[in-house]
């Protein structure tokens, strides 16, 4: 969110240095490339990109939420965040200062809030995806609390993806493994916002979101999906069919830029047993705002949740 200037020059690769291909980090070791050989692959971003997300505002847009769970409908609150920061390929965290290897990300912080019967759910997912466009989100992380308690995920990519999982359950308790580098559902909702032409189409193997696979209990892989990318005038939609687990996810979005989400829906089988049903969550969206968050921290900030209708 800092230094417009860099992060300009980085989108136009116009200058000769070295970067960090944060795919091939392995034990805080970093294999280096020229700009040169990077702008073959990057994609650079346009005037329009850059005023809009380099203007130290995050974008906040908040959504009705009808989530499935248990075979019933419940109601809540979602929130996307969605800003662009300095990533350090090297740690795989935010960076705290300026350096020349740091990458810029166009980060998704993507939250949900609804109530099953007496108790709450919160779910949330960080995505931390390359500006360039051209890599595997760098780093996505996944968190679930409700009564029962609560599981994270992390996923490293390196030379493989690396994954870390924690939970409750038994059943799925605590986990190390690496697994093949696939499409990840998470990341192309921070790609559609950076080039929609460029999302995947046609039959594909990814790696559904991390909230579906907790709340379905299946495994972290890559399943079949057919991709579709359509638009009707304004308005445009990306589609992922994934025909063994029975769910079709549909992202709505504007068609112009900065091709804003304006809602979604995922009909899929929720429940167990006879209490299985064919249902769809949908969200639809509230209120769009540009604001510097993080410095909005104040008492007399929280008319800010009012405007959002949080």
């Amino acid at each position: 969110m800092k230094s417009i200037s860099r992060h300009l020059i980085l989108a136009g690769l116009t200058i000769i240095g070295t970067i960090i291909a944060c795919s091939n980090i392995k034990n805080d070791t970093a294999t280096t490339l020229t700009i040169t050989t990077v702008s073959k692959l990057a994609q650079p971003t346009s005037e329009a990109f850059n005023k809009y997300w380099y203007a130290g505002t995050a974008e906040i847009t908040s959504y009705e939420l009808e989530q499935a769970r248990y075979g019933e409908i419940h109601k809540g609150k979602s929130v996307l965040i969605y800003v662009t920061e300095d990533f350090n390929p090297t740690k795989q965290v935010k960076a705290d200062q300026q350096r020349p290897n740091n990458i810029p990300i166009l980060k998704l912080n993507s939250t949900k809030k609804f109530y099953t019967g007496i108790y709450p759910y919160s779910t949330m997912t960080s995505t931390f995806y390359p500006v360039a466009n051209n890599k595997h989100a760098i780093k996505v992380t996944a968190s679930m609390q409700e009564w029962c308690g609560h599981i994270f995920t992390q996923l490293n990519t390196r030379e493989q993806f690396e994954v870390q999982s924690y939970s409750y359950f038994e059943s799925e308790s605590d986990q190390e493994f690496t697994t093949e580098k696939a499409i990840l559902e998470d990341e192309l909702w921070t790609k559609l916002r950076i080039d929609p032409t460029q999302l995947p189409t046609g039959a594909q193997q990814i790696i559904p979101a991390f909230e579906v696979l907790r709340m379905k209990h299946i495994p972290l892989k890559a399943y079949e999906a057919i991709a579709t990318l359509t638009a009707n005038g304004t308005i445009s939609t990306y589609t992922l069919n994934y025909p063994k687990l029975n769910r079709k996810l549909a992202i709505n979005f504007n068609t112009s830029f900065p091709y804003d989400i304006l809602g979604w829906t995922e009909r899929t089988t929720s429940g167990y047993g006879s209490n299985a049903k064919l249902l769809t969550t949908k969200a639809t969206r509230i209120k769009q705002l540009k604001s510097p968050y993080w410095s909005k921290n104040g008492v007399k900030d929280s008319i800010l949740r009012k405007e959002l209708r949080l």
